[in-house]
C-alpha cells in the first residue's frame, strides 16, 4: 500500500492527495469512504458534549453525575470518529493515524476546557462588577446634590357623631444640602365610643312587683299585666337622664 508523501499539517496537499487515491481505481481502498462519515461521527459527538457541558455547568438543566456520565458515554465516539478520519486521511497508516488521533483529541479537551473555564469565571466577574458598580453608584454617588425625600403621612378620622374627621395634609418634602432630613409626624386621634346601658328595673304599678321589662318579656312575672310605654323608656333610660 502506497505511503502518504505530505504530513498532516500540510493540508491543503494532503486533502489533495487523499481525493486522488480514492478515485484512482488502481489503488485499493477508498479512504473518503471512511474519513468522511468518521469526520460526521466526531463533529456530532463533540457538539453533543458541548452541549452536555453547557447544560450541565452554565444552565444548570442537567445534573453534575448525569452529566459527567453523558460526557463518558460520548468521548469513545467521538475518539472513535476522529481515528476514523485519521485512519483515512493518512492513507490506512495506522501509526500516524494513531499519533494524528491523539494530537486532535488532546487539542480538541484542551480548548474546550479553556473556553468553559474562560466563560464562568467572565460569567461570575461580569456578575460581580455589575453588582459592585451597582452598590456603588447607591451608596457613594452625589455628594454635593440636594436629596428630596417624600414622607407620607396617614391620617384616620373619628366617625363618632357626624362622621367628620381631620384634614389630610399630604406628604411632607424635606430638603437637604447633603443630608435627607427626616421628621416624624404622629397624630393621635380620639374616637367616641357609646356604651350601651344596662335596662333598669321598674316597679309593676298594679302589684308593685319588681322586674326588668326587657327580661320578661315585658310583662309583670307576678300578675301579668304588660308594663306601660312610659315604664318601658325609663326601664331603658340612663341613670343621669329622665325620661322625656
Amino acid at each position: 500500500m502506497p505511503q502518504s508523501q505530505y504530513r498532516a499539517r500540510e493540508v491543503r496537499s494532503k486533502t489533495q492527495e487523499v481525493v486522488e487515491y480514492d478515485h484512482d481505481e488502481s489503488l485499493p481502498g477508498k479512504p473518503l469512504h471512511i474519513l468522511i462519515p468518521g469526520g460526521f461521527i466526531a463533529l456530532a459527538a463533540l457538539g453533543t458534549i458541548i452541549l452536555v457541558i453547557y447544560l450541565t455547568w452554565f444552565e444548570g438543566r442537567v445534573n453534575e453525575s448525569l452529566g459527567l456520565g453523558l460526557i463518558m458515554l460520548l468521548a469513545p465516539f467521538y475518539i472513535g470518529g476522529v481515528f476514523l478520519f485519521s485512519y483515512g486521511y493518512e492513507l490506512y497508516n495506522i501509526p500516524r493515524a494513531l499519533r494524528l488521533t491523539a494530537i486532535i483529541v488532546f487539542l480538541t479537551v484542551g480548548a474546550v476546557v479553556i473556553i468553559a473555564v474562560l466563560a464562568l469565571i467572565l460569567g461570575a466577574g461580569g456578575k460581580g462588577l455589575t453588582g459592585g458598580s451597582s452598590r456603588k453608584r447607591s451608596s457613594g454617588g452625589g455628594g454635593s446634590k440636594p436629596l428630596a425625600k417624600t414622607i407620607p403621612m396617614s391620617t384616620s378620622s373619628s366617625s363618632g357623631g357626624g362622621g367628620s374627621g381631620l384634614p389630610n395634609f399630604g406628604p411632607v418634602v424635606v430638603l437637604g444640602g447633603g443630608r435627607t432630613h427626616t421628621r416624624e409626624v404622629t397624630r393621635e386621634v380620639v374616637k367616641e365610643v357609646e356604651v350601651p346601658v344596662a335596662p333598669r328595673s321598674i316597679d309593676c304599678p298594679y302589684c308593685q312587683r319588681s322586674y326588668v321589662p326587657a327580661e320578661n318579656e315585658y310583662a309583670c312575672p307576678a300578675c301579668g299585666a304588660a308594663t306601660p310605654p312610659e315604664l318601658i323608656e325609663e326601664s331603658q333610660a340612663p341613670k343621669d337622664r329622665s325620661p322625656d
